[in-house]
């Protein structure tokens, strides 16, 4: 399981010229699911995430949580973090999940963000989306579980 977080003023997802998913100060979280992930990172990732301390304090050190922000998180399933680019110019996606393992997982994830105490909203699994950040910083972190 990978994600690549980043710390937004605001961002928002679109399907169809619809905004689904929108939030003001927080985290958008790209997620990739693969071959063998289970409820267990899911749950490790969730945790290490809600209490990732990347927002400023008063003294502009990053020492603040999503949780200690009040801040809200969008998760948006991304197959393609899961790439391997090792051989030739085209990606292989081999090791994604297939979607009848990633759904769920994606939606166990989206539940273990919001039982961390974190308002948390979400993409369109398989659809194409138009996600807007406003990464602010930037920051941007990858972790894996």
């Amino acid at each position: 399981m990978r994600a690549v977080i980043q710390r937004v003023n605001k961002s928002q997802v679109i399907v169809d010229q619809k905004t689904i998913a929108s939030i003001a100060s927080g985290l958008l979280i790209l997620l990739g699911i693969e071959k063998g992930d289970n409820e267990n990172k899911a749950d490790i990732l969730a945790k290490k995430i809600a209490n990732l301390r990347i927002f400023a304090d008063r003294e502009g050190k990053m020492n603040l949580s999503i949780l200690d922000i009040l801040g809200s998180v969008i998760v948006v399933s991304q197959f393609t973090l899961m790439a391997d680019t090792r051989k030739g110019n085209r990606p292989s996606f081999i090791d994604a999940a297939p979607p009848e393992i990633a759904i769920p997982l994606v939606d166990y994830f989206v539940n273990a963000m919001q039982r961390q105490g974190v308002q948390t909203q979400v993409g369109e699994f398989g659809t194409h989306m138009l996600v807007e950040i406003h990464n602010d910083g930037p920051v941007t972190i990858l972790l894996e579980a």
